[in-house]
C-alpha cells in the first residue's frame, strides 16, 4: 500500500535541480568543465584535449558554460583569451564527483577480457562519460520530480505521481516519463500496479542532494546560477539506459603532444581528485545502438 507522506522537496527545489541538469546536459559540457578543472586554458590548449570536438562544437559549449556563470572568459589581448572555472564552477566539481560515482557503480558496462587474468571484467569508463550517461537518465523532463516523489513516498500510484510530481498535467501525461524510467531501470512496478524506486533509483538520493545543495545554497559572493536560455545482454551489467539523447563520438586519438588538463595541479581540499586517467581512461568508444533505438548507456 502506498504511503501518503508528502515529499520534502518543493516545486522550487525541483526547478533548481532541473536548471542545474539543463546546464550540464548538453553533450560535452561536462568534458569541458573537467578539462578546465586544473587551470585556465586558451582555446588552442583545450582543443587538443578534446580532439573529437569540431570547432563548431567546442565554441558553443564554451559560450553555454560562460553564459551559465561556471566558466570565465578572460581576454588579455585580441588574440590572447583564456577560459577557466569561476568560483561557482569550481564548487560544481564535488557535485560531478558524486554523479560520477553513481554512474560507475550503477550503469551497465561492457564485460571485457582482462589482460592480466584472461577473465571477463567490467570495462573501465571515463569519469566524464559516467557523468554524461547518468545525466542522460535523470535530465529528461519530469524525471526528477517523479524520482524524488517516489523517494519520499516509497510507493505511489500513477495518479498520485501525476498530482504531486506533474501538477497541471493530466493523468495520461505521467505514463510516458514513467515508462522511460522503468525501462531505464530506475523505477519498478509493484504487484499492485504502484510504482517504486529500484535499488539504483534509491541510490540517486546523494546525487539529487548534491545538485540541490549546489543550486539552492551558493556560497557567499559566488556567481548566481544563470539558466541558459530492454534487458541487458549477457555481456553487459548494471542499469540499462534506454533514453536516447547522445550519438556516439568519433574515435579520434588525442594529439600526443597535448595531454589531459586534469593532472597539472593539486585539487582543492573539498574537491574531487580528478586524474588524467579519470577523464580519458580509454579512447571514446562508438557506443552501439540497440534495435529498440536507445543507447547502451
Amino acid at each position: 500500500m502506498a504511503t501518503t507522506a508528502q515529499p520534502p522537496t518543493t516545486p522550487n527545489d525541483y526547478s533548481s535541480v532541473t536548471k542545474t541538469l539543463d546546464l550540464l546536459a548538453p553533450r560535452w559540457s561536462v568534458w569541458v568543465l573537467m578539462t578546465l578543472s586544473s587551470q585556465p586554458l586558451r582555446y588552442a590548449e583545450i582543443k587538443p584535449r578534446l580532439p573529437w570536438l569540431a570547432d563548431g562544437q567546442l565554441h558553443p559549449r564554451l559560450r553555454h558554460l560562460t553564459n551559465a556563470g561556471v566558466v570565465e572568459r578572460t581576454e588579455y589581448a585580441p588574440r590572447h583569451v583564456t577560459y577557466g572555472l569561476t568560483g561557482r564552477g569550481a564548487e560544481l566539481l564535488p557535485v560531478l564527483a558524486v554523479i560520477a560515482s553513481w554512474g560507475d557503480t550503477h550503469l551497465e558496462k561492457q564485460l571485457v577480457t582482462s589482460k592480466a587474468t584472461g577473465e571477463l571484467e567490467p570495462e573501465r569508463i571515463p569519469q566524464a562519460q559516467n557523468i554524461d550517461d547518468t545525466i542522460t537518465l535523470i535530465a529528461p523532463r519530469h524525471a526528477t520530480p517523479i524520482l524524488v516523489t517516489l523517494q519520499a513516498r516509497g510507493q505511489a500510484s500513477a495518479k498520485a505521481l501525476a498530482t504531486e510530481a506533474m501538477p497541471g498535467y493530466g493523468l495520461t501525461a505521467v505514463y510516458k516519463p514513467l515508462d522511460r524510467l522503468v525501462a531505464d531501470g530506475l523505477v519498478t512496478v509493484t504487484g499492485s500496479g504502484d510504482f517504486q524506486l529500484s535499488a539504483s533509483g534509491q541510490a540517486l538520493a546523494p546525487v539529487f542532494q548534491a545538485i540541490a545543495t549546489w543550486a539552492v545554497l551558493p556560497s557567499a559572493g559566488a556567481d548566481p546560477l544563470r539558466r541558459p536560455g530492454t534487458a541487458p545482454s549477457q555481456t553487459r551489467s548494471g542499469t540499462w539506459a534506454t533514453t536516447p539523447t547522445r550519438l556516439p563520438a568519433p574515435a579520434i586519438p588525442a594529439a600526443s603532444s597535448a595531454g589531459p588538463a586534469l593532472a597539472a595541479t593539486t585539487p582543492p581540499p573539498d574537491g574531487p581528485a580528478w586524474k588524467s586517467s579519470d577523464l580519458f581512461s580509454h579512447q571514446i568508444p562508438a557506443r552501439p545502438i540497440t534495435p529498440a533505438g536507445g543507447p547502451r548507456r
